[in-house]
């Protein structure tokens, strides 16, 4: 994995942690996202939120509605949930989202867990 991409990986997960541990589990997903972004803005990377997805196929573009969390510096997804427990499914539209936009790396994190660190999930393709 490129060094950028280390990099960003790193302080998704450190403002991951900082979230977690300033606001705890409970709250919305969207709060979790406007704060990890702020977070992350606030150290430099360029954090865009709710981004749409459009499917490619056949050389035509479609716009179904999709759309991803954050994306950091335009090279790292990430998906933001606050559910009781993850499903395989939300870890199918993070790969999802990955391949259709081209991108190597993407975290799942569920803040509403006890501890941060059993809800952030890394994926790599």
């Amino acid at each position: 994995m490129p060094a950028e991409l280390n990099a960003i990986a790193d302080a998704i997960v450190d403002s991951a942690f900082k979230v977690h541990s300033t606001m705890g589990p409970g709250l919305l997903e969207s709060v979790y996202e406007i704060c990890v972004a702020h977070e992350l803005t606030k150290r430099g990377y360029k954090v865009r939120r709710q981004v749409e997805v459009p499917v490619i196929y056949d050389g035509i573009r479609f716009d179904m509605g999709f759309r991803l969390d954050l994306i950091v510096n335009e090279l790292v997804i990430v998906e933001v949930k606050a559910v009781e427990e993850s499903h395989p499914v939300h870890e199918a539209q993070l790969l999802s989202h990955m391949k259709l936009l081209g991108k190597r790396l993407g975290f799942l994190i569920n803040f509403n867990v006890p501890l941060i660190k059993h809800g952030i999930k890394r994926r790599a393709l």
